[in-house]
C-alpha cells in the first residue's frame, strides 16, 4: 500500500514562508496525480494544488486553488519520490492541516482506475 509522509509544517508569521514535503512510497510511473489538500477547523478539506499527468498529451497539468494562486508553488522530485509545496506570503487563513495526496493508477482487465491515498497531515499555523 502507498504510504505518504508529510513534513515541514510549523508556525509562520503573516507574510512569511514555509516549505512542505511529502515522501511517497510508490513508483512515480504508477502515480496519475499528486498534490496537497488542507483542512481548517470546522471546514471541509479543500484542494490546494495538484500535478496531474495527461498521458494522451504527455503533459503535466498543474492546478491551484484560487486562494493560493501566485503564492504557493507545487513541485515534485521523481528520483526522491517526493512532492513539495512552497508557501509564500502566508496569511492567517492559510492555517490548516495540510495533507499530501496521490492517486495511483490500478490496471485491471475490465479497465484502469485510480485509488486515492492520504498522508496523516502536517499542521501549518500562520499567526503573529
Amino acid at each position: 500500500q502507498v504510504r505518504l509522509v508529510e513534513s515541514g509544517g510549523g508556525l509562520a508569521q503573516p507574510g512569511g514562508s514555509l516549505s512542505l514535503s511529502c515522501e511517497v512510497s510508490a513508483r512515480m510511473t504508477d502515480i496519475n496525480s499528486m498534490g496537497w489538500y488542507r483542512q481548517a477547523p470546522g471546514k471541509l478539506r479543500e484542494l490546494v494544488a495538484e500535478i496531474r499527468n495527461n498521458g494522451q498529451l504527455n503533459v503535466a497539468i498543474i492546478k491551484y486553488s484560487d486562494s493560493v494562486k501566485g503564492r504557493f508553488t507545487i513541485g515534485k522530485n521523481n528520483g526522491e519520490n517526493s512532492v513539495t509545496l512552497q508557501m509564500n506570503s502566508l496569511k492567517p487563513e492559510d492555517t490548516a492541516v495540510y495533507y499530501c495526496h496521490v492517486e495511483r493508477i490500478m490496471v485491471s482487465f475490465s479497465g484502469d482506475y485510480g485509488v486515492d491515498y492520504w498522508g496523516k497531515g502536517t499542521l501549518v499555523t500562520v499567526s503573529s
